[in-house]
């Protein structure tokens, strides 16, 4: 009976240290389950660059779209589609019949005018010829009425030889001002010559001119890259706003620019100078070298391409702006229009202080004050659960451990913050921080940073970390969910897949 209440011990003993093993497995895999593996990194040195990538297509530097000037037809094409020509060559013909005519007419009204004026001019000699032949007759009966005077005073001469002088006196007076009117007259026919051939002179001019533009020839030295035009096709003239008769495209393709749109939130880091590397969709194998050379200054909206200067009523619609790259080296074969892309590098860091950009997150200032509350909070319990295990044992010590774990899992992964610390954290201040969460002492501890240039995968860091510094780099899911001070591990290598 002895022997069989010892076995009994013995079984009993047994089965509590297994029942005991079972619950100290279960403990430590619920407290295990409750720690977030998470993928760690360091922060380390390397060289940055930061770059901004845009779209666009080949432009010549310089390019001269010539429109039709005036009515008429194409008579005659003197160049081709691709064909080099130099400053004055003779590019295309028009219709001149009209034009032709309205020249001759005004060079015949022209020879008139001037045959007018050479009249007027012989007009003008004659009458000042004639003004002083009557100065002299005037002059000359003057003193023949003075010497009458003088001898009918004494008597010696008769009334009437005294009448007659004094009458030829008056008749000489008179003639001089008729020929001084018919000189006046001569002047101003003369003026009204020269007005007449000042006018036909103008209006040859105006008629050369719309024959001119009958002709039309190279303004710069370079390519016909368009010709989109045929002989007999009838061509107009711009009116008001709208431009004349596309004709052709004369382009210097001596210098080269890739035309691109950058959008408006990179377009501030852009500034003429910076470097950039261009490649071209007809040239998958090369990448050409280039200067950022011209930035716009006008917003263009993405979906038309229209400048926002020329709309009139406001838009929320995503805008660019337009970036001009001068190319050092363009190939010989290159076409106006290729696209292209532009990959223009803003700003270089050598052995910057770094970090993945996914490390970099936003918190709000309010959700970091409430974990730090729940926190100190739980350390509290954390003292008492250890007074209560000196006491009580290494089971009532387990026990006092599980409301810790509990306070920090309910402020770590639930949305909805601890109640406690989620009134007080609602309450204060919504101000979003950016940072990234320091793995130290088992927990995620965010820590606040400022950011320097962006290359392609890492971003500066200039103040918030030191090198060597572990930090939470993954997974999104768990970064976009994380909150401070949550317990974490390092993710196994099973663990590390994408989420």
């Amino acid at each position: 009976m002895v022997k069989l209440t010892r076995r009994r011990k013995i079984l009993f003993g047994i089965g509590a240290a297994l029942l005991l093993l079972m619950i100290g497995s279960s403990i430590v895999q619920k407290q295990r389950a409750k720690v977030i593996p998470v993928q760690i990194g360091k922060v380390a040195r390397q060289d940055l660059t930061s770059t901004v990538t845009a779209s666009g297509e080949v432009r010549p530097r310089l390019y001269v779209n010539i429109t039709s000037q005036n009515f008429g037809k194409i008579v005659a094409i003197e160049v081709t589609e691709g064909q080099a020509v130099k400053t004055g060559d003779v590019l295309l013909r028009m219709e001149a019949v009209q034009p032709t005519a309205g020249v001759a007419g005004q060079r015949a009204l022209v020879r008139s005018a001037a045959a007018a004026v050479a009249a007027a001019e012989a007009n003008q000699r004659t009458g000042a010829a004639e003004l002083a032949r009557a100065q002299a007759d005037f002059d000359r009966a003057k003193l023949d009425w003075e010497r009458a005077e003088q001898l009918f005073g004494k008597g010696l001469i008769a009334q009437s030889e005294h009448d007659i002088r004094k009458s030829s006196y008056e008749s000489a007076r008179a003639g001089v001002d008729v020929a001084e009117a018919r000189v006046r007259q001569g002047d101003a026919e003369l003026d009204r010559s020269n007005s007449l051939l000042l006018e036909a002179q103008a209006g040859l001019s105006r008629s050369e001119d719309d024959l001119q533009k009958t002709i039309y020839s190279s303004p710069i030295d370079g390519v016909v890259t368009s010709l989109p035009v045929h002989v007999g096709e009838q061509m107009v003239p711009g009116i008001q706003n709208s431009p004349g008769s596309y004709l052709m495209t004369v382009a210097d393709l001596s210098t080269v620019t890739a035309e691109v749109r950058v959008d408006e939130s990179d377009v501030i880091n852009v500034k003429p100078g910076q470097p950039a590397e261009v490649s071209i969709d007809a040239y998958p194998d090369s990448t050409f070298h280039g200067t950022v050379t011209e930035i716009g200054t006008t917003a263009l909206l993405r979906s038309t391409g229209q400048s926002t200067s020329q709309i009139t009523t406001g838009s929320q619609e995503a805008k660019d702006f337009k970036v001009v790259i001068t190319l050092e080296k363009p190939p010989t074969s290159v076409r106006p229009g290729l696209s292209s892309t532009a990959k223009i590098t803003t700003a270089t860091r050598n052995k910057a202080l770094s970090i993945p950009i996914q490390a970099l997150t936003i918190r709000r200032q309010s959700d970091i004050d409430a974990a730090e509350k729940a926190g100190r909070k739980g350390k509290e319990k954390d003292e008492g659960g250890k007074e209560t295990a000196s006491k009580g044992g290494a089971a009532a010590q387990t026990t006092a451990a599980q409301p810790q774990d509990s306070v920090a899992l309910a402020s770590t992964m639930s949305d909805a913050p601890p109640p406690a610390a989620a009134t007080a954290g609602s309450r204060g201040s919504k101000k979003e921080i950016q940072g990234v969460f320091v793995f130290q002492g088992g927990r995620a501890r965010f820590h606040p940073v400022k950011t320097g240039i962006t290359g392609v995968t890492d971003i500066e860091i200039t103040d918030g970390l030191q090198e060597g510094d572990e930090i939470v780099t993954g997974s999104y899911k768990v970064l976009r969910e994380l909150k401070h001070l949550t317990r974490v591990r390092k993710a196994k290598a099973e663990e590390n897949r994408p989420s």
